[in-house]
C-alpha cells in the first residue's frame, strides 16, 4: 500500500484547523487504497494551535505534529515537514482551505497512472483578492521570469504532490534563505499543472501582509537571479562614461567660448541624483551580501521545541 504524507504548515490557525481536518478525513475515506499521515508543523503559534494538534494526535494516529521554538516562517515549516515525511508521495498544502483537499485524489491518480514526478496547482483567477495584492503578485511573476533562468508559473501555489525522488532532491537544497516556488522548479522533474479558481480562507485572517509578501519576493529575486547585480554594474559603467563626456564638454566649451563654469543648482541636483544611484546599487549588493552572510553562519533552518515523536518516546 502506497503512503501519502501531507505537510501542513500552521501559524495561529486555531479557527481553520478543525475545518481542514474534517475535510481531510472525507478525502482520506475516499482513498482507502492509500495510507495517510498528516504532518502538522506548528510555526511558533501563540494561540491554541498546538493544543488542537495534540488533540488530533491523541484521537487519530495518522496525525503527527512538530512545534517550533519560535516563528521561523512558512518556508522553514515546509522544509521541516519534508524532512519528517515518510511517504512514497508527499504533498504540501495550506491549512486555510485555499488549497482544496478535493484535488488530492486526481493528483494521486496522475502520478500513479501517468509519467509525472509532481502534480502542482495554480490559481486561474484571483477573484476575491485585494486588487493591489493581485496587481503586485502578477507583476512579480512577470518581473522574476524576465530576470531569472528558473521559470515560475504565474499563480503557482505551494500545494503539490510529489514522488519521493523529487522530495529527496528538494531536501538536498538545504539553503537557509528559501523560496520553495523557485526550488520546486529549479530541481526539475516532470510536472503536471492543475488549475482552480481562487478560494477564500475558511476561517481566520491571512498572515501575509503586503510588507511580508514584498520581503518574500526579494527572497525569490535574490535566490534565483543575479540580474540586479549586473544592473548595478551596468549603471556604474554608464555613469562613468557619462561623466567622461561631460568633462570633455566643459573643457571644450571653456577653451572655445571662454564660458565660465556656472550653474551650481543643477550641479547640486546631479550630485544628489548620482549619489542616489550609488546608494541604490550599494543596496542591491548589500542584499546579496546579507544572504551570503546568513548562509555562511550555517544556522539551522528551524528548531523543534515539541513533537508527537517526543510524546510517544516518553
Amino acid at each position: 500500500m502506497n503512503k501519502i504524507s501531507v505537510v501542513v504548515p500552521c501559524f495561529n490557525e486555531e479557527e481553520a484547523l478543525p475545518v481542514y481536518y474534517r475535510e481531510m478525513c472525507k478525502i482520506m475515506k475516499q482513498m482507502p487504497e492509500v495510507e495517510f499521515e498528516l504532518l502538522f508543523i506548528d510555526d511558533g503559534s501563540s494561540d491554541r494551535t498546538l493544543e488542537i494538534l495534540k488533540g488530533f494526535h491523541e484521537t487519530d494516529a495518522r496525525c503527527e505534529y512538530f512545534s517550533f521554538s519560535r516563528n521561523f516562517g512558512k518556508e522553514a515549516a515546509i522544509y521541516a515537514g519534508l524532512q519528517n515525511a515518510a511517504g512514497d508521495y508527499v504533498a504540501t498544502m495550506d491549512v486555510d482551505m485555499q488549497d482544496p483537499p478535493g484535488l488530492l485524489p486526481e493528483m494521486y491518480r496522475l502520478l500513479t497512472e501517468e509519467d509525472y514526478d509532481s502534480v502542482a496547482t495554480r490559481r486561474s483567477t484571483r477573484a476575491g483578492e485585494p486588487k493591489l495584492r493581485s496587481f503586485l503578485s502578477e507583476n512579480f511573476y512577470k518581473f522574476i521570469n524576465r530576470i531569472s533562468k528558473t521559470e515560475i508559473v504565474n499563480g503557482a501555489r505551494d500545494y503539490r504532490l510529489m514522488k519521493r525522488k523529487m522530495v529527496n532532491a528538494v531536501l538536498e537544497m538545504s539553503e537557509y534563505n528559501r523560496f520553495s516556488k523557485g526550488i520546486f522548479e529549479w530541481v526539475g522533474f516532470r510536472t503536471k499543472w492543475l488549475e482552480f479558481q481562487n478560494i477564500e480562507r475558511s476561517a481566520g485572517q491571512t498572515k501575509w501582509s503586503v510588507k511580508k509578501l514584498f520581503l518574500y519576493s526579494l527572497e525569490g529575486i535574490t535566490g534565483f537571479s543575479v540580474a540586479p547585480l549586473s544592473l548595478a554594474a551596468v549603471v556604474g559603467v554608464g555613469f562613468c562614461l557619462l561623466a567622461f563626456f561631460i568633462i570633455l564638454f566643459v573643457i571644450v566649451r571653456k577653451l572655445i567660448w571662454g564660458d565660465p563654469v556656472s550653474g551650481w543648482p543643477s550641479l547640486v541636483c546631479i550630485i544628489f541624483f548620482v549619489s542616489g544611484i550609488q546608494l541604490f546599487c550599494t543596496g542591491i549588493v548589500g542584499q546579496y551580501l546579507s544572504k551570503t552572510y546568513l548562509e555562511t553562519k550555517h544556522r539551522p533552518i528551524f528548531i523543534l521545541k515539541d513533537s508527537s515523536e517526543d510524546e510517544e518516546g516518553k
